[in-house]
């Protein structure tokens, strides 16, 4: 008969787990502040170089960009907050929340034609035609990155990525992925048809009835009847402005 381990044999077990325990702690321990260390150096050369290139970033939409992209390489979001460095030697938190209230000034005042969906290269355009030649440049991106601001806010605001065009959502509306298919299938000519629809996308009838009378209801599409063939439901929001 095998005999088992013994007291002694089972203490000597229990101690080396422990010890190996202990050591892959350790050794996690001194990874994590290591890295946490790294992560500090990177956040200091980060800020030395925003300070080195502050006026490019301000003036700059392109160099700004490339900017916003190596901060969030590193887990640093200069946005998140009014104080301290990037507010205080940047100016980035007053620029995005000037330029998310210009957006929502810009939303509000074409609600009435495009039912709360506007193309997000016809909102740039409005935008900087409001801000004036004297003011600092504006890009797409910045305009995407002010939206995300506002969305926070829980006030409707969002990007809706089509394959063509962005659309600029600036209602608080339910639209799921079938209502933007839909709107999608408007991008070439600024409206769309039952049957081009049912033709491209391959759905019944009675799916497309539906989806197309919540967005005439929401006014983020227009009915036309003159066409003798068949109605036409136009997007407002691929209207290009040209006023």
């Amino acid at each position: 008969m095998r005999r088992g381990p013994g007291l002694a044999g089972v203490n000597r077990n229990r101690i080396t787990k422990e010890r190996y325990a202990a050591k892959g702690t350790e050794l996690a321990d001194a990874e994590i502040s290591h890295m946490v260390e790294q992560l500090e150096s990177f956040k200091h050369y980060l800020e030395t170089f925003a300070s080195k290139h502050q006026s490019d970033i301000k003036k700059n939409p392109e160099f700004r960009q490339h900017f916003q992209k190596l901060c969030a390489q590193i887990g640093v979001d200069p946005l998140a907050s009014s104080r301290g460095f990037w507010s205080e030697i940047l100016g980035v938190g007053d620029f995005y929340y000037e330029l998310g209230v210009q957006i929502t000034e810009v939303c509000l005042a074409t609600k009435a034609k495009n039912g709360g969906l506007i193309a997000l290269d016809d909102l740039h355009k409005l935008v900087l035609r409001g801000r004036g030649r004297n003011r600092q440049d504006v890009s797409e991106d910045d305009i995407v990155r002010a939206i995300k601001k506002l969305s926070i806010l829980g006030s409707g605001f969002k990007v809706l990525p089509l394959q063509e065009r962005q659309l600029v959502q600036s209602v608080p509306s339910e639209l799921n992925m079938d209502h933007t298919t839909v709107l999608q299938t408007a991008q070439k000519t600024g409206y769309t048809t039952y049957s081009s629809i049912i033709s491209e996308l391959k759905w019944d009838k009675e799916r497309v009835k539906h989806l197309i009378n919540y967005l005439i209801q929401e006014g983020m599409i227009w009915v036309d009847n003159q066409d003798p063939k068949e109605v036409l439901y136009w997007v407002p929001g691929f209207f290009p402005d040209n006023s």
